[in-house]
C-alpha cells in the first residue's frame, strides 16, 4: 500500500512539473493572464451558478430524498448526498473533468487537465495566467461542470433508497461517473458522438447524431434516470413492498428540498449560457415557467383522478417541469416552455402512478419516473418546440417551425438510453458478485442510518 501511495505522489509531482505539451505537439498558449482579460461581469454570474448547483444537491436534493423515506433511513439518503459532494469533487479534479472535456477525439477526453494541468494559475514571465474558457477562466468552467457531475450520481440514489449498502454505493458511484458520465458528457458537450457545433451551425465533426442539450437532458436526466431504473430491477424491491404503507415520513422536509431545487435550477440552466447574457435570460424564463406548470399539472391531474390536490404532487410536478426543460432552455421561448411543463407534470405524474404499478418495480423515490421519463420527454419536446430565435443558430429549428431537429433528437435519446442501460447493467452485476449490492434483512428491517452508519436521525427522550 504505502508502495502504491509513494508512486501515486510522484506521478502528482511529476505531471505538475513536466511541460504542457501533448504527444502530438505543443498545447496552443492560454488565453490572457491578467485580471481585466475577462468579462468580470459573466465571472461573477458563473461564479454564483456553481454555488447554486451545488445548493441543489445539499440541501436541495439531500431534503426533498430526505424526507420521502421512512424516518429510520434520513440519515442515510442525506449521507449519500453529502459524501457524493466530497467524493464526486475529488475525482472531477483527479481525472473526470480531463474525461469529459480534455478533447482527444469523439468518444472520451484524453489527460490534458489530469490533476488540473492546464487549469489551474501559473507564473509565465513574472505574471499570473489563468487558462481561459472563453470569457470565463476554465477554472470556473470547471467547478460548474463539477457540480454537475455531483449530483447525477445522487440522483440515482433514489432508486435504491433505504436498501444498497452505503460501501457498494460509493463503488458503484465511482465506476457510474467515470464510465457512464464522462464519456457522454464528452458526447454531447466537447465535440463527441452526440454533439451540436452551434457556432458552425452544424452537427460536430465526429457526431453520429448532433442533438440540443443545453443543460443536462442527456447527460443529467436521461443518464441518471435510465440508471435508476437499472438499479431497481437489478437490486430488487424493498422488505414487504406492496404488503405494508412505506409512506414518506417528513413531507415538510420534501416541500423544502423542492422549492431549494427550483431556487438552485437557474444557476443549473442559465449558467449553462456560460455568460450573463439575454440566453441567460432566456434560459432563466424558460427554467421558470417550466416549473410553475408542472406544479400545476400534476396536481391537476390528481385533483381529476383521486379527488384531492397533493402537497407532494405539486412538488413533485414543479421538478418534473425543471428537468423536462433543461435541454431545451436556451433554445425554446417562455410560452413553448409552458407547455413542456404542463406536459412533464401529466405525463411522469402517470409514469409514477400508472406505469409503476403496473410493472411494479420498486422506485423507491420515483428517480425514474421524474428524471428518466422526464428527462426522455424533454430532449423530445425540445426537437419539437427549439427555435433559431433564442440562439440564431439555424440548426436549432424544431418541427414547430419546420426543421428536422426531431429526428436528431430521438437518435441521441436512443443513444443515451441504451449506453446508459448497458453499462450501468454491467456494473451493477459487477458489484453484486463482488462486494454485493444490498444490506442483509436485518440491517434493512433496523433502517440505513443505524446499520451503516451506527447513528439515528430522530431520538425522542
Amino acid at each position: 500500500m504505502m508502495r502504491l501511495v509513494r508512486a501515486a505522489a510522484a506521478a502528482f509531482v511529476l505531471l505538475n512539473l513536466l511541460p504542457l505539451e501533448r504527444a502530438q505537439g505543443q498545447v496552443p498558449a492560454p488565453t490572457a493572464a491578467a485580471p481585466a482579460s475577462f468579462d468580470h461581469g459573466d465571472h461573477a454570474w458563473m461564479l454564483v451558478s456553481c454555488a447554486l448547483v451545488l445548493f441543489m444537491t445539499a440541501p436541495g436534493l439531500a431534503m426533498f430524498y430526505g424526507g420521502l423515506v421512512r424516518k429510520k433511513n434520513v440519515l442515510g439518503v442525506l449521507m449519500q448526498c453529502l459524501f457524493l459532494e466530497g467524493l464526486m469533487t475529488v475525482l472531477w479534479a483527479v481525472y473526470g473533468y480531463s474525461l469529459a472535456f480534455g478533447g482527444g477525439g469523439p468518444y472520451i477526453g484524453d489527460g490534458e487537465y489530469l490533476f488540473m494541468r492546464g487549469v489551474q494559475p501559473y507564473l509565465e514571465n513574472g505574471a499570473v495566467v489563468y487558462p481561459m474558457e472563453g470569457a470565463i477562466p476554465k477554472m470556473t468552467h470547471m467547478l460548474f461542470q463539477g457540480m454537475f457531475f455531483i449530483i447525477t450520481p445522487a440522483l440515482i440514489c433514489g432508486a435504491f433508497a433505504e436498501r444498497m449498502k452505503f460501501s457498494t454505493m460509493v463503488v458503484f458511484s465511482v465506476a457510474w461517473g467515470t464510465l457512464v458520465y464522462c464519456p457522454l458528457c464528452h458526447w454531447v458537450w466537447d465535440g463527441g458522438l452526440l454533439a451540436y457545433d452551434l457556432v458552425n451551425f452544424k452537427p460536430a465533426d465526429h457526431a453520429v447524431a448532433g442533438a440540443l442539450d443545453f443543460a443536462g437532458g442527456t447527460v443529467v436526466h436521461i443518464s441518471s434516470g435510465i440508471t435508476a431504473l437499472v438499479a431497481a430491477l437489478v437490486i430488487g424491491k424493498r422488505l414487504n413492498f406492496g404488503h405494508e404503507p412505506m409512506p414518506p415520513h417528513n413531507l415538510t422536509y420534501t416541500v423544502l428540498g423542492a422549492a431549494m431545487l427550483w431556487f438552485g435550477w437557474f444557476g443549473f440552466n442559465a449558467g449553462s449560457a456560460l455568460n450573463a447574457s439575454g440566453l441567460a435570460a432566456s434560459a432563466f424564463a424558460a427554467t421558470h415557467f417550466a416549473a410553475a406548470a408542472g406544479a400545476l399539472s400534476w396536481p391537476t391531474m390528481e385533483w381529476i383522478q383521486r379527488g384531492k390536490p397533493t402537497v407532494l404532487g405539486c412538488a413533485s410536478g414543479a421538478v418534473a417541469g425543471l428537468v423536462c426543460i433543461t435541454p431545451a432552455a436556451g433554445f425554446v421561448q417562455p410560452m413553448s416552455a409552458i407547455i413542456m411543463g404542463l406536459l412533464a407534470g401529466v405525463v411522469c405524474y402517470f409514469a409514477c402512478t400508472t406505469v409503476k404499478n403496473k410493472f411494479k418495480y420498486d422506485d423507491s423515490l420515483d428517480a425514474f419516473g421524474v428524471h428518466g421519463v422526464g428527462g426522455t420527454l424533454g430532449a423530445l419536446l425540445t426537437g419539437v418546440f427549439a427555435t433559431n430565435q433564442v440562439i440564431g443558430s439555424p440548426g436549432s429549428q424544431g418541427l414547430v417551425e419546420g426543421g428536422n431537429l426531431l429526428v436528431a433528437q430521438a437518435i441521441a435519446t436512443g443513444i443515451s438510453i441504451a449506453f446508459a442501460a448497458v453499462v450501468s447493467f454491467i456494473i451493477l452485476k459487477i458489484l453484486d458478485a463482488v462486494m454485493g449490492l444490498r444490506v442483509g434483512q436485518k440491517d434493512e428491517v433496523q433502517g440505513l442510518d443505524y446499520s451503516q452508519h451506527g447513528e439515528e436521525g430522530y431520538i425522542y427522550i
